[in-house]
């Protein structure tokens, strides 16, 4: 990590270079950025790229500007097309070599239909060696194989490494083509999928990658998924100028100090630990291509159950698929399905992924990320995922509600996009918004109904209740999240429902005791009187189920007061027990609970709770075996 003070532009693009092996996409590069790519010595010596190589490239717009872009030449051998697909994750533009001599091969195929899976829309064609002839031959070949896919209007540029035809042309064609890229966008999560991992002495460990989806800065706290190693970054670089902030597409070296270099792989990522986890399950939409490129591997069915490899962002994993509906999948059709993947990844809806077989020689189909997390199936395909208030929408149809602070934060919309969607949803009526949660209409009202039924009934079966327990009512409507149970309970209590401590009741809801239970309360209150400050203990008193219901009664109206659990008071008694201890220490000085009990005429059974409740209440404190009073108190 070399120090270079010259700042880069704020978003600079990255092209990958790609096509069949031995076409001549590691010399292009070099001559297009005078650095050789293939940096490994068996690459030398065997003279292909295995593993992706990087470039910078810098050219001149056609307006003057100066554009900055990162180069990554990736591997055009079948046996490593998995190091190609690590390299074509997230770049701007594809550079795109065919040579004259050979023109389209099977790796120019696949490596096309990785584009197309992955979602690239923009290449450049380069026809290289066109100092051997079949120059428009060749150039025919390419527009056949490209109709009908994103790169049908391609520019295709003749070149030769070895006289320096066309490289000039290339380099204008490039620029224009970059002149026209978008920066990519900001939405605060950052996503750094690390294709490279080294070490350099006195620095530590170096990763390196393509980030996406947000800016990482130095000496921020970052999360590795998907070992969850947290650590900071110690600095940044990008094509070797030192930066404070690396923003979204470039291309970004980050110094991670603190970990080891074997405790990262390519494939991992470096993101913020305020985005979700990884997943071993996903939900996706897989595709087959119709058209045949003469495998008859890809060309066949994949199949339900079928052991396969997920290519996503850099990383590989081994997966088995599961599709909604039976049977297999045929080319040119598409179908929804489950990955249970062998081994965690961070992805988000939207996000684009390959397949390849289990023998990791055949490219055989694409697709998409529906939901990164979830074990259902119940999603359709027709939800339009760069549509915040669509996705929005089924999200919540599907999941019933979510918490606001975290509805899709795996998705590739910033907060505030989601907040706004949101909003608007709420206002046209389409959701329902309630303190930190948000959910679906229908689910709602359902939710909504249930609970004012459960409530209903408490009020029927037992009228002396104050209410509804709010820990019965959330066993009972199934609520796991508390924030869930607060959200429903202040939707009520905005209408016909109050909220008394751990109750909930309608507002006209007034507790009475059955007519057929009111002798047993008149017993009851007539044992509380008979000896008001040492009254019977609660296990006489509740002497049967009629006699629990009324004791019940009283304790949540307020006319009973529970001391311990066996030692209850009617509140006249409590009262006036609280005034004379008060009075009795104000007079005598500090207490022993004998002398209360025998000044009260009561029991050391009810005088020891009483005095404990007079000492939470802030009335007494105890001093060794005394009690003195707070404060002066207005009793």
């Amino acid at each position: 990590m070399a120090n270079d003070t010259t700042k880069p532009q704020q978003f600079p693009p990255v092209v990958a270079v790609l096509g069949h092996v031995d076409h001549g996409k590691s010399a292009l590069v070099k001559a297009l950025t005078g650095t050789d790519p293939d940096r490994l010595p068996e690459e030398k010596k065997r003279q292909i790229t295995i593993d992706l190589g990087f470039a910078a490239l810098n050219v001149t717009a056609p307006n003057g500007d100066k554009i900055h872009a990162g180069i990554v030449d990736v591997p055009g051998h079948e046996d490593f097309v998995r190091n190609m697909i690590a390299g074509v994750g997230s770049i701007d533009l594809a550079l795109f070599v065919v040579a004259a001599d050979d023109g389209w091969m099977p790796q120019s195929e696949e490596h096309l239909q990785i584009l197309n899976y992955l979602g690239v829309q923009r290449a450049v064609v380069a026809l290289t060696k066109s100092d051997l002839g079949r120059i428009d031959v060749v150039t025919n070949q390419i527009h056949e194989q490209l109709a009908g896919t994103s790169f049908a209007d391609s520019p295709i540029v003749p070149t030769s490494v070895r006289t320096g035809t066309g490289i000039e042309k290339l380099v204008s064609t490039l620029a224009s083509q970059l002149a026209r890229t978008e920066p990519q966008r900001d939405i605060r999560k950052p996503r750094l999928f690390i294709d490279r991992v080294f070490t350099l002495h006195g620095i530590g460990t170096v990763v390196t990658g393509t980030l996406t989806g947000g800016s990482l800065r130095r000496g921020q706290q970052i999360v590795v998924y998907p070992t969850n190693l947290e650590t900071r970054i110690r600095s940044i670089q990008s094509h070797g100028h030192e930066l404070e902030v690396a923003q979204p597409g470039m291309r970004t070296a980050i110094n991670l100090p603190d970990l080891r270099v074997d405790q990262i792989k390519r494939g991992d990522v470096v993101t913020l630990p305020a985005h979700g986890a990884p997943s071993s399950t996903l939900i996706v939409l897989v595709e087959k291509p119709s058209r045949s490129n003469g495998d008859k591997t890809v060309n066949h069915p994949l199949k339900n159950g079928s052991s396969i490899y997920v290519h996503h962002g850099a990383s590989r994993v081994a997966a088995r698929i599961r599709f909604r509906e039976n049977g297999s999948l045929e080319a040119g059709r598409e179908k929804i399905a489950r990955l249970k993947l062998a081994s965690p990844i961070f992805a988000f809806i939207g996000d684009r992924f390959v397949v390849r077989d289990s023998s990791e020689r055949h490219t055989i189909a694409g697709g998409i990320v529906l939901d990164p997390d979830d074990d259902k199936e119940s999603l359709t395909s027709g939800v339009a995922l760069d549509n915040v208030d669509s996705l929005v929408r089924a999200t919540l149809a599907r999941h019933g509600f979510a918490r606001r602070d975290s509805l899709l934060s795996k998705s590739r919309f910033s907060s505030d996009e989601i907040s706004e969607a949101l909003k608007n949803l709420k206002k046209d009526g389409r959701i329902v918004v309630c303190q930190h949660i948000a959910a679906d209409c229908e689910f709602w009202q359902k939710l909504r109904a249930q609970a004012i039924g459960l409530i209903d009934a408490t009020h029927k079966k037992s009228p002396e209740r104050a209410g509804t327990d709010l820990v019965e009512l959330r066993a009972a409507l199934r609520i796991q999240e508390p924030e869930m149970l607060e959200s429903l309970m202040a939707d009520l209590c905005q209408g016909d429902f109050v909220r008394k401590g751990s109750v909930i009741a309608r507002t006209s809801h007034r507790p009475t005791l059955p007519d057929h239970v009111q002798p047993v309360e008149k017993r009851i209150r007539e044992a509380f009187t008979g000896t008001p400050f040492d009254p019977p203990s609660r296990k006489a008193i509740e002497s049967d189920p009629q006699a629990r219901q009324v004791v019940r009664f009283l304790i949540e109206n307020g006319d009973v007061t529970e001391l311990a659990l066996d030692v209850l008071l009617l509140r006249e008694s409590f009262e006036r027990m609280k005034s004379q201890v008060a009075e009795f220490i104000s007079n005598n000085g500090p207490a022993t609970v004998s002398e209360l009990r025998q000044a009260l005429g009561s029991s050391r059974r009810v005088m020891v709770p009483l005095l404990e409740r007079l000492d939470r209440d802030g009335v007494t404190r105890r001093a060794g075996d005394k009690r003195m009073l707070c404060r002066i108190r207005n009793l």
